[in-house]
């Protein structure tokens, strides 16, 4: 017993200079920034804070004018079109077995689509809808079997049912009319549309660069380090390199485009290219590090997969959808997590593109991480700045729990 307790109490001394590196630079800053975000902390009150309560929070969130719609009405709406679509497409597949449930969850879809569209009333009958949705799902042989064509058509309808019926506000309507109203709005938005752009670019674009050096090609090696090289190149001379391509005028960019007849774009002039601008240079730094790690997920997998589906007369494509992709699926969800996490950080690259501006004008780059220095060190207003960085920890964390509660059902782990 009293070997057991030495042994322990030396494990934990051992482990003291660590727990006082992280205390002092990590937990106390984040603590002590969580209750400052309900003080008023600005430069009027440096040197004694003033308890706000949530009077931060509520004034990043002010409107200069209310939209039409507020958020929870159109987060109704979004569940409205989620369930409807859903539901008809996972009716369809399951009305085989259970036409019953399968036909009366296509006919309350239908009355949540007349209702959501005409009368505004479809609150009750989308959670009788997902009621039935959670019986079809019971059924876990259909959706397993048919799980991602699902998911699928379902995101299919809804963007063409978004797209057509303009009755329909949801939450990207809230978004697209809020973010003219409200920085901190626009500045989520911003984020949202870099985060779409950028994280599944990079993913696709490195399992494409890491299927073909996995396979026997000449210079394997200097392919590997080129791609890797802008990965562990610094992001300010990465910007800057990336800020002269990009010159509408002399730029190497337009210059290359000009051989296919497009006329020279505003790259950095343009709001309407500020967020892609931002992505391609994110895109460029980060897809060798992401083509690396699907490589060495790649090589992890054993060759006899492949052999014994050759014996079977499979094709490339059938080994790569249900040999390589299924087991390359805890590297992808390693490569989405941490992508996710850090394109939602994004900061250097609009802080140098622009010379330390949100964008060209009209706030254009302007995101989550941006207002939270802006609110900081250039207006000095501590407390609004602390609750901001609270409010991007809860969105980070909100989006990082929904992939992990995904991936029990998509990633597969080989004991």
């Amino acid at each position: 017993m009293k070997r057991k307790a030495r042994e322990t109490l030396l494990a934990y001394l051992f482990l003291l200079p660590s727990f006082l590196v992280l205390g002092t630079f990590v937990f106390w800053p984040v603590g002590f920034s969580f209750v400052l975000s309900f003080f008023r902390w600005d430069f009027k009150n440096m040197r004694n804070p003033v308890f706000a309560g949530f009077e931060n929070y509520a004034e990043i969130f002010r409107f200069q004018s209310l939209p039409s719609h507020s958020f929870a009405y159109s987060l109704i709406e979004t569940l409205t079109v989620i369930a409807v679509c859903f539901a008809v497409v996972l009716s369809l597949y399951a009305f085989t077995k259970r036409p019953y449930l399968s036909t009366i969850t296509v006919m309350v879809s239908a009355m949540c689509f007349w209702f959501a569209t005409n009368y505004k009333i479809s609150t009750i009958l989308v959670v009788v809808l997902l009621a039935l949705i959670y019986a079809l799902l019971r059924n876990k042989a259909v959706f397993s079997k048919h799980g991602i064509g699902i998911s699928l058509i379902t995101l299919l309808l809804i963007a063409l049912w978004i797209f057509f019926d303009k009755r329909i506000y949801t939450v990207v309507n809230f978004f697209l009319e809020s973010r003219d109203k409200n920085l901190f709005i626009k500045a989520i938005y911003n984020t949202l549309y870099y985060v779409v752009l950028s994280v599944p670019t990079t993913i696709g674009l490195a399992l494409i660069i890491a299927l073909l050096l996995n396979s026997n090609i000449k210079l394997r090696a200097f392919f590997r380090t080129a791609y890797f090289v802008p990965f562990v190149t610094s992001v300010v001379a990465i910007s800057l390199v990336w800020r002269w391509i990009f010159d509408d005028a002399y730029g190497l960019l337009n210059y290359l485009l000009s051989f296919f007849k497009i006329s020279k774009i505003a790259w950095l002039k343009d709001e309407r290219w500020t967020i892609p601008t931002i992505a391609i240079v994110s895109i460029w730094k980060t897809v060798g590090y992401d083509a690396v790690i699907l490589l060495a997920g790649l090589q992890n997998i054993d060759k006899s997969y492949y052999e014994a589906a050759e014996v079977d007369g499979a094709k490339a494509w059938d080994k790569f959808l249900y040999i390589t992709w299924p087991l390359l699926t805890p590297t992808t969800f390693f490569l989405l997590v941490v992508s996710l996490i850090s394109s939602f950080k994004v900061f250097t690259e609009v802080y140098v593109l622009y010379s330390g501006l949100p964008g060209p004008y009209n706030n254009s780059g302007m995101t989550m991480v941006y207002y939270v220095f802006d609110r900081f060190y250039v207006q000095q207003r501590m407390g609004i700045a602390c609750a901001a960085a609270y409010i991007l920890f809860a969105i980070i964390l909100i989006f990082t729990a929904l992939q992990f509660w995904l991936s029990r059902r998509t990633v597969e782990y080989i004991s």
